[in-house]
């Protein structure tokens, strides 16, 4: 399952709408891709449609795709979102991960 924090919820609520979607309805698709400087980076976006090999979460009534594949990389994850002078956006806080870069945007297990 992922977690998602308040303050990430609000901010992908503001999000969706600015963009179209809507938050009740369409999905934040989060997955895991080759890249990074620690080997493998997080993909967040939203989608309006449920893919065939999806796991399908609901947390703090967020609806939150994740395909298959990428699940395994991101189970017990809680999606947070850092705002602020020194604010780097939406943070993933993944007990899977053994080392993340500076940035925090990519990790390695």
């Amino acid at each position: 399952m992922i977690k998602v924090s308040d303050t990430a919820k609000k901010k992908i609520i503001d999000l969706m709408n600015d963009d179209g979607f809507d938050a009740a309805h369409d999905y934040v698709r989060v997955g895991v891709k080759s890249g990074g400087c620690s080997g493998l980076s997080y993909d967040l976006k939203f989608d309006k449609t449920k893919g065939d090999d999806d796991k399908i979460f609901v947390d703090n009534d967020i609806q939150i795709a994740v395909e298959k594949k990428s699940f395994l990389y991101l189970a017990g994850t809680i999606l947070e979102f850092s705002g602020g002078l020194n604010g780097k956006g939406f943070v993933f806080n993944n007990p899977n991960a053994s080392r993340t870069c500076g940035c925090g945007e990519s990790f390695s297990l």
